[in-house]
């Protein structure tokens, strides 16, 4: 489950002030000045949240989806006691009654845009035949869907709600975030109404989580529930700092560990879709892996942390940078990287074409190299093909792997020539076990050089069929036939 919200920043006056160092705890140690101080008068004690609140939540919006399943059930006969004492669940009467229904499910979103763009959760909206905003005021609007990122989870929706200005909080910024901040959380959990949160920063660049591809999460114990997925997490200025995304529970319910988007990303995807309506990220050109206690000791490295290269791309921005195989990437524009999913993160939320700082480890000390960031090129070019013929792959899609589609796939460059995007669920591919994602690295021993290739092999290899596929870094053979 998951939700966002943005909120606008706004004049700090004095009892706002007085509410962000009464409520904010801090850890001192000596030689440091004292930051905060704990309430002295029943006047601080009544501070409210309120002000924030009234400023935030008219942009904050509930998002009601529905969508027409299709699906066959069994003749109206076999639900009479009668007839299953006999039949049991069997279809004696021949095919099941074609059959529809709908499926509705609620969320959150946050307009961030007057004229009424909204930022919500992909998962919200997806495969919706209708969609419907609320606002607060209780007005409602159809919405149209923009776009959505499945990398990251998000999606942008807009609704026409004439010539007056809707309540935005345009996108903020999340990297002032620290461990210990207080922040509200706003969204319509179960269903119930617009509902506020309030709870502190527990944890930030959240890496372990798998909830996106894109994994560096702002965790919360703010209470996040069903519901308040694309919601808004706000700061105590009022500010949007993240789109609240998910929780940790074992029964549904709230257990004190949300996690939310940070908003520096869901403003590149927002932009992005906006501006070209698809998604389009720097590409750095080089992989590598988490740099552990073993990787570090072996290197010279005083504590484990970075990303040691693996690989660079002939002709990407590392390699006209610089950047080696076996390098040590230690910090982004002095921010240091903790680990793979750190850097790719933090390259993600990078503009385009915005050259960076790299601090890299090689032989024994540190470098720096200045790289460009640029979009990932689309060579050689996809070519998207529906595969045919009567072989096991018929029905399959299948594209040129690049860096572009590496990228939007999450499938590594290096793996092989051709990639399966599409199967079908009753599919004799689907059948074998051929998964999206997966890479065709050769048919009966002979490598395809690309889609044409494969499709040239597949109509000339008689069974059975031996592929060898690669899925994630590893090796998998199906044989079919024979």
């Amino acid at each position: 489950m998951g939700r966002s919200r943005r909120a606008p920043g706004r004049r700090q006056g004095p009892g706002r002030l007085a509410l962000v160092v009464l409520l904010a705890l801090a850890m001192v140690t000596p030689g440091r000045a004292l930051a905060q101080e704990v309430p002295t008068s029943r006047e601080q004690i009544t501070l409210s949240f309120a002000p924030i609140v009234r400023d935030v939540a008219p942009a904050v919006v509930n998002i009601y989806s529905r969508r027409v399943v299709r699906a066959r059930t069994a003749p109206p006969l076999l639900n009479d006691p009668f007839f299953r004492h006999f039949f049991g669940n069997r279809m004696p009467f021949g095919p099941s009654v074609p059959r529809q229904r709908v499926e509705n499910a609620l969320g959150s979103g946050v307009i961030v845009r007057p004229d009424g763009v909204i930022l919500t959760n992909r998962h919200v909206i997806e495969g919706a035949d209708e969609i419907t905003v609320v606002l607060n005021d209780r007005r409602e609007f159809d919405a149209r869907l923009v776009g959505t990122d499945e990398q990251t989870d998000l999606a942008v929706l807009i609704i026409d709600a004439g010539s007056v200005p809707l309540p935005a909080l345009p996108p903020g910024e999340s990297d002032s975030l620290e461990v210990g901040d207080l922040v509200l959380a706003i969204g319509n959990p179960f269903g119930v109404g617009q509902t506020v949160t309030s709870g502190i920063v527990s944890a930030l660049a959240r890496t372990t989580v798998g909830l996106t591809d894109f994994r560096s999460f702002i965790q919360t114990d703010a209470a996040i529930n069903p519901g308040n997925s694309g919601g808004a997490l706000v700061d105590m200025s009022g500010r949007l700092v993240g789109i609240n995304t998910a929780i940790y529970s074992q029964d549904g319910g709230n257990v004190g560990i949300g996690f939310a988007i940070p908003v520096g990303m869901a403003r590149v995807v927002l932009d992005s879709l906006l501006t070209d309506g698809r998604v389009r990220r720097p590409w750095l050109g080089a992989t590598g892996q988490s740099v552990t206690n073993d990787i570090a000791r072996s290197l010279g490295l005083e504590r484990p942390g970075g990303v040691l290269v693996a690989d660079v791309m002939r002709g990407g921005p590392a390699a006209r940078a610089g950047l080696e195989r076996g390098d040590v990437i230690l910090a982004m524009d002095g921010q240091p990287m903790a680990d793979e999913a750190g850097l790719r993160y933090r390259i993600a939320t990078t503009p385009l074409d915005t050259e960076v700082t790299l601090t890299v480890w090689r032989n024994g000390r540190t470098r720096d190299l200045r790289v460009t960031l640029r979009p990932p090129p689309e060579d050689p070019p996809r070519d998207d093909t529906v595969l045919r013929g009567r072989h096991p792959l018929n029905g399959v899609t299948v594209a040129n792997l690049n860096p572009a589609l590496s990228e939007e796939i999450g499938v590594a460059m290096g793996a092989g020539p051709v990639v399966v995007l599409k199967v079908g669920p009753r599919s004799g591919a689907a059948r074998f076990g051929v998964k999206p994602g997966d890479v065709v690295v050769s048919v009966n021993g002979r490598q395809p050089r690309d889609v044409r290739g494969l499709a040239r092999l597949m109509e000339r290899t008689r069974p059975p069929w031996r592929l060898d596929l690669n899925r994630g870094g590893r090796a998998l053979r199906v044989v079919i036939g024979g």
